[in-house]
């Protein structure tokens, strides 16, 4: 009977009644150990009893095998695995090791997880419990986390315990319900009713150590009450109280300690494999004398409850106790024999961490077990637990080649797997046993890679550098890949001397003249000479590898550097194309970690077309994925684009305040990210007219190291302030590296950006010539917002020479246009324009989409191509009646009743 807790349990009747209403709750039960947590549980799953209920728990044996807890939770649902979209289908059959015919993606696991368990729920509200989800092997967790995040309109409520440990377990998004000890009455209510007639002394004494914890209250509760009973109680005060769980521990070894001998054996065995069933148990029982009659004593003392295949620990302090108590040749005994009982090829992974559990000394023949371990995890997606027998196998190894090459997969799955100092660790000791410089370069990039988040972008392009350096010469392959993350790391950083020497080691390398490898070298080196400000030399090799990406599919790293090329020379729509194609590649193979990459690029290029709304679309998908996946640089970068977007919506207090929380994050030495949230704000200052303002934080973006990437874009936004403050001797600065690049890169943009830059700093003559120039270059390329930008500034002029009529023509454009694309900060620059000409600016038109989230943006667009709830649910992560709770919402704001009306409008 659960005793107090009111607030809990209302906390938990409410989600449960909202997963019966259809909306979809998760919550974690936090705390130490006894502290009521399991209790808890069984009071939801008691009050759930018109809901399906899914159970399952974390096992600390199993921690290291990929897909363990999951594999416990799903497997009675395995049937239904035909009804999922196929690629998720075939990712959970490899990860429950049903199938051999394809590797588990991680993500693909978490999307199957949610997908499977939304249609269970949608034919019964259903409650979903996870107990110790601590012990749950990583894979397992990850997968239950993604769903857990992603349920919405779903009948299905999420509870998992967590006991507080010296290791944290994480769960980001997720409500959290810390429990704490029981109020002193109630504690007091609880412990008469376990040991009633304890004397006043004993009874003080075990209500004030016990703190509250519910175990500590039963266990040291019935100990002194069997002590007083029996006169066992010595005089005097205990001193010095130990920690609750430790004292329950030692209560539960005093406990086993008073069983007979054969007993303690036969509980130490059980304890060393909590997964295995009973028989396995007295099967391994059996090669030390004991028998299934010695289960009895403990089974009595209500230490184990026994049915027919199982055997379960009341507690899990109580196997902790029974295992650490045995001493460690017992242990090593009982590890061995397991390893000979579990025969059968599904039990390989076990039986192979059975023996090293059993091996102290380096044994090749455990070495290659457990090897063999880590590629079936890592077919199955499990990363930590091929980090966790790789490592084991290196320790393990007798040859120091062996170590090295281990050590290195262990280092690379552990950085996979989010475990960035494991990584780092481990990489170090695969390079200090090897003299082989194809492991010291990887385990060099692995660092590289670490540091990016950890130090800096130059830190990680300086490692990259040295990396590349070493396989330059016998694997030139290699050395391109590494060099592709050391000019990326080089741009953010914006380091031209970085940049140099990447350009350097790149152009010399010999590859084979029919390797393909060619064109992207040449690309890459020519990124030092485009952002030092020599795009000329540049531009050609950029434009081939942009096509190439464009015509061809390659690889997601090779496709954004040249999308990063692509921006440089203005080719904005080239870039879309590119990326998208390589976003819905992303997401139909569950490649989530390149979404916030690819993503943050489309974010860019239709914020420079002037697509606001697409650019919050793809950046609010880049945003959720990064936060989840802890991506922190790349969150940061991100928010520099939501500073630029915030800014054109007109929030200017919002775009300052997100830029105070963003710059920080990219002071250490990410200054192309730092220059773009820099623009952003000035966009703003400029759009509102404050030119004073907007100046200096132009001044800083055009003068600063990162001047000659796609900021470049920035320098007409510098002259208009220039001029428009009246510095116009400022406005010249930069006028010549706008037209180094306007002459060098093909897109029109460029022409008329320079070409209007020509017209503010014009003689009254040419004004004219230049702003007509300008806009026929704006209408060869497909960016409605500069092209308005550049009619207002016309139309300024137009206006100050009293050509009220023809200045009107060129204000009602822009105004039209900043509307039509969410620019309210422009419209009210343009309408104070018309005004001053005694006109009212009258909004014809908005972007249907305007009215939507991001997320309803993105559902409605593929609702409208023809997919379905579930095709759509499967691209984009989430359930299909979350997907329908979204058209639901959507189709009010957009005025439409019905999904086929959708088609009808201009999305």
């Amino acid at each position: 009977m659960l005793v107090g807790r009111e607030d809990e349990r209302t906390e938990m009747d409410g989600l449960l009644a909202d997963a019966r209403k259809g909306r979809s709750r998760a919550l974690v039960l936090r705390g130490e150990a006894g502290i009521g947590k399991s209790a808890l549980l069984d009071h939801a799953i008691t009050t759930a009893a018109d809901m399906r209920v899914i159970r399952g728990v974390g096992i600390e044996s199993e921690a290291e095998l990929a897909f363990g807890g999951l594999h416990l939770l799903l497997h009675p649902f395995v049937d239904r695995l035909a009804g999922l979209p196929p690629p998720q289908a075939r990712a959970l059959r490899a990860a429950l090791g049903h199938t051999e015919d394809a590797d588990a993606n991680r993500f693909l696991v978490g999307a199957a997880t949610l997908t499977l368990l939304a249609e269970l729920a949608a034919e019964a509200p259903t409650l979903l419990v996870v107990d110790d989800a601590q012990w749950l092997d990583q894979s397992s967790s990850d997968a239950l986390l993604f769903a857990a995040r992603r349920f919405h309109a779903d009948p299905i409520a999420v509870l998992l315990a967590v006991r507080d440990s010296s290791v944290p377990f994480h769960t980001p998004g997720i409500d959290t319900l810390p429990l704490s000890g029981l109020p002193p009455a109630v504690a007091a209510e609880l412990l008469d009713r376990r040991a009633p007639g304890l004397t006043v002394p004993g009874r003080d004494r075990v209500l004030a150590e016990s703190a509250g914890n519910p175990l500590a209250l039963l266990e040291l509760g019935s100990a002194r009450h069997a002590a007083e009973r029996s006169g066992r109680t010595e005089p005097g005060h205990e001193v010095g109280p130990l920690p609750v769980t430790r004292r329950v521990q030692e209560t539960f070894r005093a406990q086993i300690a008073g069983l007979p001998a054969d007993t303690r054996m036969l509980l130490t065995v059980a304890a060393a494999d909590t997964g295995a069933g009973l028989e396995t148990i007295l099967r391994v029982g059996s090669e030390f004398g004991l028998a299934a009659a010695d289960l009895e004593p403990a089974e009595r003392f209500e230490l184990i409850a026994l049915s027919t295949e199982r055997l379960s620990f009341r507690h899990p302090l109580i196997r902790a106790a029974a295992y650490q108590r045995a001493p460690h040749h017992l242990r090593t005994a009982i590890h061995l024999a397991f390893a000979r009982a579990l025969t059968a090829t599904v039990d390989a992974d076990r039986r192979a961490w059975h023996l090293a559990a059993g091996t102290s000394d380096p044994d090749e023949r455990v070495a290659a077990e457990l090897e063999r371990t880590a590629h079936r995890a890592a077919h199955r997606g499990g990363a930590m637990a091929v980090a966790a027998a790789y490592d084991r196998a290196g320790r393990l190894s007798t040859n120091p080649e062996h170590k090295a090459r281990r050590f290195l997969a262990a280092a690379r799955a552990a950085y996979d797997a989010g475990k960035p100092d494991r990584a780092t660790r481990l990489a170090a000791e695969a390079a200090a046993l090897t003299g082989d410089r194809g492991i010291a370069a990887d385990a060099i990039h692995i660092r590289a890679q670490v540091e990016y988040e950890r130090t800096s972008p130059a830190t990680d392009c300086e490692l990259a550098l040295e990396a590349a350096a070493l396989v330059a010469e016998e694997d030139p392959g290699r050395a391109v890949s590494i060099l592709a993350e050391a000019v990326c790391a080089g741009r953010d950083a914006a380091d031209a001397g970085l940049l140099a020497r990447s350009a350097e080691l790149s152009r010399a390398l010999c590859p084979p003249a029919d390797s393909g490898l060619i064109p992207q070298i040449d690309a890459q080196a020519a990124w030092a000479d485009f952002l030092g400000g020599r795009p000329r030399l540049a531009v050609a090799a950029m434009a081939r590898q942009l096509r190439r990406a464009h015509d061809e599919e390659t690889d997601y790293l090779y496709e954004i550097v040249a999308a990063f090329s692509g921006l440089m020379l203005a080719e904005d729509e080239t870039v879309l194309v590119l990326m998208d194609r390589a976003l819905a590649r992303a997401r139909a193979t569950g490649s989530l970690q390149w979404i916030p990459y690819t993503a943050e690029v489309i974010a860019v290029a239709q914020l420079f077309r002037g697509r606001f709304h697409r650019a919050r679309t793809a950046l609010a998908e880049g945003l959720t994925i990064g936060t989840e996946l802890g991506m922190t640089t790349e969150v940061a970068a991100l928010q520099a684009i939501e500073v630029w977007l915030t800014a054109v919506a007109g929030d200017l207090a919002d775009a300052r305040d997100l830029a105070e929380r963003v710059l920080p994050g990219l002071s250490t030495g990410h200054r192309t990210h730092a220059a773009l949230t820099t623009w952003g704000l000035a966009s703003g200052e400029l759009a509102a007219g404050r030119f004073d303002t907007a100046l200096p934080l132009l001044d800083e973006v055009c003068s600063g190291p990162a001047a000659h990437d796609f900021l470049v874009r920035a320098v007409p936004d510098h002259i208009e302030a220039a001029v428009r403050s009246g510095r116009e001797r400022l406005a010249h600065d930069h006028l010549e590296s706008l037209g180094k690049w306007a002459a060098a890169v093909p897109s029109p943009l460029a022409q008329a950006l320079y070409q209007r830059c020509c017209a503010m700093l014009a003689d009254t003559g040419d004004a004219e010539t230049h702003y007509v120039a300008a806009i026929r270059w704006h209408r060869e390329h497909d960016g409605p917002f500069d092209l308005a930008r550049t009619r207002l500034l016309f139309g300024e002029w137009l206006r100050r020479k009293r050509r009220r009529a023809e200045a009107r023509t060129q204000l009602v454009a822009a105004v039209e246009t900043f509307d039509q694309l969410g620019a309210p900060i422009w419209a009210e620059r343009v309408s104070a324009e018309l005004a001053a000409l005694g006109e009212q600016a009258v909004t014809r038109y908005r972007d249907p989409l305007a009215a939507l989230t991001p997320q309803e943006t993105q559902v409605v667009r593929l609702a409208a191509a023809g997919y379905s709830n579930k095709e759509i649910g499967a691209q984009l992560f989430l359930s299909p009646r979350t997907i329908g709770h979204h058209l639901y919402k959507a189709y009010p704001k957009l005025g439409v009743a019905r999904r086929t009306e959708l088609a009808q409008l201009d999305l």
